[in-house]
């Protein structure tokens, strides 16, 4: 193993350990309030996908700061390379004031357009009105985090992530089953485990600031600076969270089986797709804060080689990604559901999902590159190209036989398959290799 492997291990271990973790939240909602019933897994999964697109969109809170203060980490400038993390920070707070109660107000509408059955409707609306409390701990907890990896420093969010969780499965038990809450126990849960780890994260970063002599009070420039550079990524998560959307969009009108069983299935095997796109993304975290080092420290053969590195990492990572899914599909489902139909109907869907994996792994690695050489408008742009092409793909799957299977052939084949077609013409370039301190382009 050379020099160039051990550093992206040194970052990607335990990147992957705590991306593992984290989904785990949603693992573990799933698994619990699963036992409750195929209704209330359904509304859960109706809730999830809502609150993972308002909390996805804003992922450009961990993936900028990255990308900023790796790249001010490479041009040896550390107090403003904590500056910039500082404002990331106060962006994180801004948006995740006005997004929990703009959330709040717009929870029946947002669960309407999905248009379930009233019990499944009712289910969504109670987890999803708790669980947006959470949403400027979850955001606060985007922001730290994405300055510790900039710094380079992947393990901090790990400790983080695994006692996170772990409060987060001995709340959703006591309130869900010991004190006889329900699905509202289970988000109450969650926020409490959120608000914890985003207090533990914000103190980490507040010591190095306060060590480093960076400014901790709301700088009204670099708040804005940071907005205006979040822009390109905010329009290429949307794009990507509406093909989310829309495929589970799609399941609704698919007209095998019941609405419920395709539904809870869907939700499943997306948790699930989550937690391995977690899982494979770090290599991703470990190439968004390598890349920005090196491109800051105006290494641009170094930044090349990286690249080529961490493309065969995420390769040989999906296909064992995608062999140990498969190899599971048939016994999985019963960790989350009792109900014989949605058990079955898993088995054919997490068999694609697999197929799928490796081709995964590499898009995540490039995604990674692209976003820590600060190439959000190629980003933003490839997008919407995807969009444009998955929408109508999955919404005529719906319609062929085995439906719900149609959709997710549909979401490996043109979803991903249009995502890597398109970032690896873009990594061939050179147009992305930007070198400096600053990511203005």
């Amino acid at each position: 193993m050379n020099a160039i492997d051990r550093e992206i291990l040194r970052l990607a271990v335990p990147a992957f350990l705590a991306l593992v973790a984290e989904p785990l939240f949603l693992l573990s909602d799933a698994a619990i309030v699963g036992h409750l019933g195929t209704p209330e897994l359904a509304g859960l999964g109706v809730a999830a996908v809502i609150l993972q697109t308002v909390v996805g969109l804003c992922v450009f809170l961990a993936y900028g700061t990255t990308a900023s203060v790796a790249r001010h980490l490479g041009a040896g400038d550390l107090r403003a390379a904590l500056a910039q993390g500082v404002d990331g920070v106060w962006l994180a707070i801004i948006i995740g004031t006005l997004a929990t109660v703009g959330g709040i107000l717009a929870t029946p509408a947002l669960v309407a357009a999905f248009d379930t059955g009233s019990e499944v409707t009712g289910h969504a609306e109670t987890y999803l009105a708790i669980a947006f409390l959470g949403t400027t701990p979850l955001l606060v907890m985007l922001a730290t985090t994405g300055v510790l990896r900039g710094l380079q420093d992947t393990r901090t969010p790990l400790r983080v992530a695994v006692v996170g969780n772990g409060v987060n499965i001995a709340l959703n038990l006591l309130l869900v089953y010991g004190l006889d809450l329900g699905i509202a126990g289970s988000a109450i849960g969650s926020v409490i485990a959120q608000v914890l780890s985003a207090g533990w994260l914000a103190a980490v970063v507040i010591r190095a600031a306060r060590e480093h002599d960076a400014p901790l009070s709301p700088d009204r420039a670099g708040i804005l600076a940071a907005a205006h550079a979040a822009v390109a990524l905010v329009i290429r998560t949307l794009a990507l969270r509406a093909c989310l959307l829309v495929g589970t969009y799609a399941v609704t009108r698919v007209g095998t089986q019941s609405t419920d069983v395709n539904v809870a299935t869907h939700q499943i095997a997306i948790t699930l797709w989550t937690f391995l796109a977690f899982a494979l993304d770090a290599i991703a975290i470990a190439a968004q804060a390598l890349t920005g080092r090196a491109l800051g420290a105006g290494d641009v053969d170094g930044t090349r080689v990286l690249t080529r590195r961490m493309i065969r990492w995420g390769w040989g990572s999906g296909i064992v990604a995608g062999l140990a899914l498969a190899a599971i599909a048939p016994f999985i489902g019963a960790l989350f559901t009792s109900d014989p139909e949605v058990r079955a109907l898993l088995v054919p869907v997490l068999l694609v999902v697999a197929l799928g994996q490796p081709v995964a792994g590499v898009v995540f690695v490039l995604d990674g590159v692209l976003i820590g050489a600060g190439d959000g408008a190629y980003l933003a742009w490839a997008g919407l190209v995807v969009l444009a092409a998955y929408a109508p793909a999955a919404l005529v799957a719906a319609t062929l036989p085995h439906g719900l299977v149609a959709v997710w052939v549909a979401m490996t084949v043109v979803f991903m398959g249009a995502r890597g077609v398109l970032l690896g013409i873009r990594a061939r370039g050179d147009k992305w290799v930007v070198t400096g301190a600053s990511l203005t382009r």
